[in-house]
């Protein structure tokens, strides 16, 4: 019988590799995909520090655009594991609410939830953190369109369902 760590670890690479390969913004900013959980529709991303990502050389402080982004490809990640079959989507609101300097030196990592998804609309929270998540440097909400979706007779007689 396989060791399920070992398939969680092989997922993980693949799903990281497959990050990164189709959003070349993604591996330019070095972005790590660190766990997920499909039934959950949890994703875990890293940011390493780069000197190339400070805002303010005076201060080493992260760019809050690189911070943005770190969100941004998070939620995206958390949408793309809570569907099936993949279907394209695109960013529709992004609101974070940045509640500390990332600190000088320091990688910044992202968990983000997708809390429910709609026919054409998933809607995701997250929390970004250095350390700690329960001492977050910011937090965010978003929504994202999901592209693709076939229109049938059941599925516009269900317009407000779920979909799992």
């Amino acid at each position: 019988m396989p060791n399920p760590d070992a398939k969680k670890r092989e997922e993980l690479a693949a799903f990281g590799r497959a990050f990164s390969s189709n959003i070349p913004h993604n591996a330019a900013l070095g972005l790590e995909l660190l766990d997920f959980e499909r039934s959950s529709g949890m994703a875990c991303m890293r940011l390493p520090f780069s000197s190339q990502l400070v805002g303010n050389p005076e201060t080493g402080v992260l760019h809050g655009g690189a911070l943005t982004s770190l969100v941004d490809a998070t939620c995206g990640a958390a949408v793309f594991l809570g569907m099936q079959p993949l279907r394209p989507i695109a960013t529709l609101d992004l609101r974070i609410d940045h509640l500390a300097a990332v600190p000088p030196g320091e990688g910044v990592s992202c968990r983000a939830h997708c809390v429910k998804m709609t026919r054409h609309v998933a809607f995701v929270r997250a929390v970004a953190f250095v350390h700690d998540e329960a001492d977050p440097v910011a937090t965010a909400a978003a929504t994202f369109r999901v592209f693709g979706s076939r229109s049938t007779k059941a599925s516009r007689s269900n317009e407000g369902e779920t979909v799992s």
